[in-house]
């Protein structure tokens, strides 16, 4: 756990939703529900920093997508968008969250769009924080999945920490190298591949097109996952959509600019668009 999350942190838990076991890391307790959905290697872990900046107010939940942390993996289970989206619906229903905010990060905010569509009844708002926006006869997801398995396999060898402080790793904080180090190894290779594949597979922008909740994006000044061409197009599917540019930053901007990130959030959390 990073910094002094523990410290906000009410407790771990698992539940059985969707017919698997989802674990997630609860902060606060009190006021509007928000959860979040960590991206392709991240887990509930690695978000609870943001978590415990957030819960004064608010009763946060952070997921371990199915294949990722403590929740179940392996290969009995499908990985695709749809069946983490299924799982983020029986999540919160198993919960008795009624009303909840999503707050996805990359591969995560693609889980809380087909969530959104299927059950807007029961989200008050969808922030979207850079979500890949490739998909089909659409140009690659910027990012390439080999680096990250090679990775993930360091992890999986207890190497991760010497490959996370190597000469083409980001320049992260301490902590934010140490718990990533601690957690990559958790993450099941099948699910890494099958989430990049749906990258370019999966049509988010149809999704977009028939969202009917509150919804707003949050775009990384730097990397490319989301272009201002692609910022055209989805405020032409989604008028409605609310968007922010955080500037010099990658697509990791909680860990590069945390400060600019919470203030975005906390903006967004305030309003209903």
């Amino acid at each position: 756990m990073i910094g002094n999350a523990a410290a906000r942190l009410l407790y771990g838990a698992n539940v059985r939703a969707n017919g698997m076991r989802q674990h997630y890391l609860r902060f606060g307790g009190k006021g509007p529900a928000i959860v979040i959905v960590p991206g392709i290697s991240t887990t509930a872990a690695q978000w609870a920093f943001v978590a415990e900046r957030l819960c004064d107010d608010r009763d946060v939940y952070v997921l371990d997508v199915r294949g990722r942390g403590l929740s179940e993996s392996g290969p009995h289970l499908n990985y695709s968008l749809d069946a983490c989206a299924a799982d983020l619906v029986a999540f919160a229903e198993a919960l008795g969250l009624h009303r909840y905010t999503i707050l996805g990060h990359s591969m995560g905010a693609r889980i809380g769009i087909r969530a959104a569509r299927w059950r807007a009844s029961s989200i008050e708002q969808l922030i979207l924080v850079d979500p890949p926006v490739s998909g089909p006869g659409r140009r690659s997801y910027p990012i390439p999945i080999e680096p990250l398995l090679k990775l993930l396999h360091s992890a999986q060898r207890g190497e991760a920490d010497m490959a996370l402080r190597g000469p083409e790793a980001p320049k992260w904080p301490e902590k934010h190298i140490r718990t990533r180090a601690e957690w990559l190894h958790t993450c099941d290779e099948r699910a890494l591949i099958e989430a990049h594949k749906g990258f370019h597979n999966d049509d988010i922008h149809f999704d977009l097109a028939n969202l009917t909740v509150s919804a707003a994006l949050v775009i990384a000044g730097r990397g490319g996952v989301i272009r201002p061409e692609d910022e055209k197009e989805i405020r032409r599917l989604l008028p409605s959509i609310e968007i922010r540019w955080l500037e010099n930053v990658g697509h990791q901007m909680q860990i590069d600019d945390t400060e600019g990130f919470l203030s975005i959030i906390r903006a967004l959390l305030e309003c209903r668009f």
